[in-house]
Formats: structure tokens, C-alpha cells, sequence
């Protein structure tokens, strides 16, 4: 099959990649030309700009966009629209807000144009392992893109599937990270919590291994743990910041508009915006409050 990806960042570059070694034609553009270069020399056919692209395609045209969510994505939309022709196929990979895709895929509709949405998950790994794919869109749209979504996936028949109108492959993959989040802060309070444990000088790297293996937390993420205290068991290379893609923040809200209680999720989300704050303002006032009604002593910083 022929398709052109827009965005060739950290996934959309190795989706391209695995698509080309599974036998399709692929159309690449990237605002910067090195990640369209190093395509082309494994067998993409190049694009220096959208609208090159858009020509290059022959009709009816699928593209596929990986890039940014938010403004990106309907910044790149205006682009294409005057560019389309009736029946061509607008595919959003990113990690969008699944409210702002059934916006667009309504725009989208009404001026003759498919549109669908794919929440996709594998991050770096997806070249070798396969990727994730929930998708939502029209039931036609889903077939006729099955050849591409059949190669990107880990096989025909898993990691992937329809499971919604336009919207619910973004709203799927919200949920997806959302759960993401909570399995990592429960990993990361357990080996702290082993960590802590100093009388028993426990190799965390060996806990992780023999986790790995018959244990009812193994996981793939328990997998790349053991990858991370392989090389650095004591994690004193890195600073303790973690960021969030938003999409945390976007499944907390969901619960809240739903009225579902998803304490977890949301306590890992607060842990990570902590995790930015190295100079809380809060923990002072704590502190500075303790002082107060009982007289306990405050720790002061020391000015050099």
C-alpha cells in the first residue's frame, strides 16, 4: 500500500521504517530534512514539503500524521485541506485529545475527506516489536487501511483493532496512559521502598530479574526496569524530574466528568508534578506550621 506520514520524530520515523521493510510505499516529510534523508536512503520516497507530498501521492490518498498534538495537528490540517481531494484519508497517530479529534473529524468529513483516529503505543521499541494500535473511525475507513495497520502492529491479528467511532481510538489510548501511569508509580515506590531497606544490602537489579520471570507483576515494564538498574543500579546519573505528555492530566479529568473514582492514576499524577518541585513552597508552609503548634524544630537552609 501507499502512504505518506507527516512527521518523522522518534515514532513516526521508525513506523515509516517498519512499513518499508514490509513491502509498502512510503511518502515521508519532516519540517527538518535529516530524518527524511536517512528514510530515503532506506527506500522512502522524499517530500520537502506538504504539498510536494500531497502531489507525489497518488489518489486516493491515505496520510498519516505523527506529530504534536493541539495546534500541530489543526495548523497541519489547514494545510492539507485546499491540497485533498474527495475520498482521501487523514489518519491522526499522535497522542491527540480524543475532543479535539471528533472536532476534526467532523471538519474533516464535511469537506468530503476520511477521517480517522489511531492511539498508538510502542514508543521506541515499536520498530522491532510492533506497535499498538486502538483505532476509531468508520468501519470502511478501518479496511482500507488494515494493510498498514496489519504490518505496523506485532501480528495480522494482535496488538490492534477497531474498537470505535471517530474519538475512541484517542480515548482508549488516554485510558491506556492514564494505567500506564499508576503501573509505574507502584513499581517506583516498591523498589524505593527496597531501596530503603539498607541493613539488607538487596540488589534491586536481581529483584527486578527474578520479578521478570513467573512472578504476578511481571510486565513490560517491569522488563525495561531491569534494563534501567542493569547499568545504573543506584540511578545516580539521573535527576529525579519526571514529566508527563498530558495525557495523565486528560484521563484524571475524564474521571472526574464521569464520576469515577480513579484515586490511583491521580495520585501518580500529582507525584509527578511534585517531582518538579525541589524547592516546595508547600512543604515550607508544612514545616513552618509544625513550628508553630507544637514547636518542633524546622530545618533552615543554608546560604553560602
Amino acid at each position: 500500500m501507499e502512504l505518506g506520514i507527516i512527521g518523522l520524530g522518534r515514532m513516526g520515523g521508525n513506523m515509516a521504517r517498519r512499513l518499508i521493510r514490509g513491502g509498502h510505499k512510503i511518502y515521508a516529510y519532516n519540517r527538518t530534512v535529516g530524518p527524511i534523508e536517512e528514510l530515503i536512503a532506506e527506500g522512502a520516497i522524499g517530500a520537502k514539503s506538504v504539498s510536494e507530498l500531497i502531489s507525489k501521492l497518488p489518489s486516493p490518498r491515505a496520510i498519516w500524521l505523527m506529530i504534536p498534538s493541539g495546534a500541530p495537528v489543526d495548523e497541519t490540517l489547514e494545510i492539507l485541506f485546499p491540497l485533498l481531494s474527495p475520498g482521501d484519508l487523514i489518519i491522526d497517530g499522535g497522542n491527540s485529545n480524543y475532543k479535539d479529534t471528533i472536532r476534526r473529524a467532523q471538519a474533516v468529513i464535511s469537506k468530503g475527506f476520511a477521517y480517522m483516529d489511531v492511539g498508538t503505543s510502542g514508543s521506541i521499541w515499536g520498530l522491532k516489536e510492533g506497535y499498538s494500535m486502538m483505532v476509531g473511525g468508520t468501519r470502511e475507513d478501518v479496511e482500507r487501511l488494515r494493510p498498514i495497520l496489519e504490518t505496523l502492529a506485532p501480528g495480522k491479528t494482535e496488538g490492534w483493532g477497531h474498537v470505535g467511532p471517530h474519538g475512541a481510538g484517542h480515548f482508549v489510548k488516554m485510558i491506556h496512559n492514564g494505567i500506564e501511569y499508576g503501573m509505574m508509580q507502584a513499581y517506583a515506590e516498591g523498589f524505593s521502598i527496597l531501596d530503603s531497606k539498607k541493613e539488607f544490602n538487596l540488589d534491586l537489579h536481581q529483584i527486578s530479574e527474578i520479578w521478570r520471570h513467573g512472578s504476578v507483576v511481571r510486565s513490560w515494564l517491569l522488563d525495561l526496569t531491569a534494563n534501567v538498574f542493569a547499568s545504573d543500579k543506584k540511578l545516580e546519573s539521573i535527576e529525579p524530574y519526571v514529566a508527563d505528555s498530558g495525557e495523565g492530566r486528560w484521563t484524571v479529568a475524564e474521571a472526574l466528568e464521569l464520576d469515577v473514582p480513579a484515586p490511583v492514576i491521580t495520585l501518580s499524577l500529582i507525584q509527578r508534578l511534585r517531582s518538579r518541585d525541589n524547592r516546595s513552597f508547600a512543604d515550607r508552609i508544612l514545616a513552618a506550621m509544625r513550628n508553630q503548634f507544637g514547636g518542633h524544630v524546622m530545618k533552615m537552609e543554608t546560604k553560602e
